[in-house]
């Protein structure tokens, strides 16, 4: 018996042995193989790429910090913080909605093309190799980028009802419109859903997904939340032209890597957007204010800083498909267009305090189909309808309904909504003391320099607390 058992331990112990072994030999194959994988993933990444989509990812996430500026400048002083904040508070919230949520919808795997699934959420799945959408930069930072337009898209928004809405209703505005509208539609064009796989409109860097969407909205705001208390019985001028003026070129110099970096790849197509977009710009620029000239006896730097804004959208949805001769073209139209529709929007009676339906909606509309008349072979591969190419015209212009469709009636719903259940707009009383003190208890300037420019003059002086204020704001 002490025999066998011997034998039988002997036996059993050579066998687990051998067990062990193999299980390391396949543990350590294993590894070695996905060690083997993860290398050569990682081999692909490219310095360059990643490098100038860093720099891009940077560029972009500063211009909502300059859209603060350019929108904070244009409103009165008592409002300037309540503006800014709106966007500021655009990185926060956006960036927890993407990070859950929003990246797995607008580019997880495709469901009936017209949503992503639910492959990335909590960004499960997204790391430094390189990702579905660039074989030479890590999904990280492709991620990272279109969390970039993704904030500043709703924070454009906000131009349409600055000075009335509630901050604590916008914060719900703010995840439900990116989750509901930003998503899905950015999903359509970029992330493999019917615009670009179906239809095959081009959208190069955002005319659809950001400035149509956002102008589509902004459209639908201005109607549903109502004129500003007061408006069109007394002056509303920009309190700051100066901060404008500072954000415009903050924007101007983000856009860079909003059009250039969308490329994805530090290369040629990378380079002619860049140019292109500085092209146009200029344009633009002098397309506005000598419209502006003719029709008001003087140029105005509003009026150029509004003009750059129109050149800069007008041409993202172009940047990758159409040379110098074409941008001037896009530029100078754009510059006309915008200008005409901002001025369009008192015959049509709505409150668009901003301009955002002017400059970001028509600017983006006609990028849009400009983009099809225009794109060259020579630059991005496909031609347009001036190459004989009028199906890629008839695209682009299906694609610019059903964004506008889209954006206008969900933006609607969601407003309506929320107005029902939270209330969309400050009282009178918080409106006429302004956002600032109203909203967020504190004031924009310390000394009441500005308060000749609607600061001082128009709050409410029939109830105590707005006469505490008034004398806070004044002191």
């Amino acid at each position: 018996m002490k025999t066998f058992i011997s034998e039988r331990v002997t036996g059993f112990k050579d066998k687990f042995l051998k067990s062990t072994a193999l299980t390391m030999l396949g543990i350590l194959f294993m590894n070695s193989a996905a060690f083997a994988q993860e290398a050569e993933a990682m081999a692909q990444i490219d310095k360059g790429d990643t490098a100038w989509l860093l720099v891009s990812t940077a560029l972009v996430m500063l211009m909502t910090p300059g859209l603060a500026l350019f929108y904070g400048g244009m409103v009165r002083s008592k409002n300037i913080l309540g503006t800014v904040m709106q966007s500021f508070i655009a990185l926060a919230v956006v960036t927890i909605v993407w990070v859950l949520w929003g990246y797995s919808l607008a580019f997880g795997t495709d469901i009936g093309l017209f949503i992503g699934g639910f492959d990335y959420i909590g960004l499960n799945g997204v790391g430094m190799e390189p990702g579905p959408y660039s074989d030479t930069i890590p999904h990280y930072l492709f991620m990272a980028f279109q969390l970039m337009f993704a904030i500043i898209t709703p924070a454009l928004i906000t131009g349409a009802f600055a000075e009335r809405f509630k901050f604590s209703t916008y914060l719900f505005f703010l995840v439900i419109w990116v989750t509901v509208v930003y998503c899905p539609l950015a999903h359509w064009v970029w992330g493999g859903g019917w615009i670009g796989e179906k239809l095959g409109a081009l959208d190069f860097a955002g005319g659809l997904v950001v400035h149509i969407s956002s102008g589509a909205a902004a459209l639908a705001a201005a109607i549903l939340v109502g004129k500003r208390k007061d408006y069109g019985k007394i002056a509303m001028p920009p309190h700051n032209l100066v901060l404008t003026l500072l954000g415009a070129a903050l924007l101007w110099f983000g856009w860079f890597g909003f059009n250039a970096g969308s490329a994805l790849a530090s290369d040629g197509a990378a380079a002619n957007a860049f140019v292109v977009t500085h092209i146009a710009t200029a344009a633009a620029i002098l397309g506005w204010i000598f419209v502006e000239w003719a029709h008001k006896s003087k140029p105005t730097a509003l009026g150029a800083a509004s003009g750059a804004i129109a050149g800069l959208v007008a041409i993202t949805p172009a940047a990758g498909f159409v040379g110098p001769m074409a941008a001037i073209v896009i530029g100078a139209i754009a510059g006309v267009l915008c200008y005409l529709a901002v001025n369009l929007k008192t015959v049509l009676g709505y409150d668009d305090s901003l301009d955002v339906v002017g400059v970001h909606g028509i600017g983006g509309t006609w990028g849009a189909i400009a983009t099809g008349l225009f794109a060259s072979a020579a630059v991005g591969g496909i031609s347009g309808f001036f190459e004989g190419n009028a199906g890629i015209l008839l695209a682009q212009f299906l694609s610019v309904i059903a964004a506008w469709a889209f954006a206008f009636i969900l933006t609607s719903i969601i407003l309506k909504v929320l107005d029902a259940t939270l209330g969309l707009r400050v009282s009178e009383e918080g409106e006429s003391i302004g956002l600032d003190l109203c909203e967020h208890g504190e004031r924009g300037y310390s000394s009441g320099e500005f308060l000749g420019h609607g600061g001082e003059a128009d709050l409410a002086m029939g109830s105590t607390p707005a006469k505490e204020n008034r004398e806070s704001y004044a002191n």
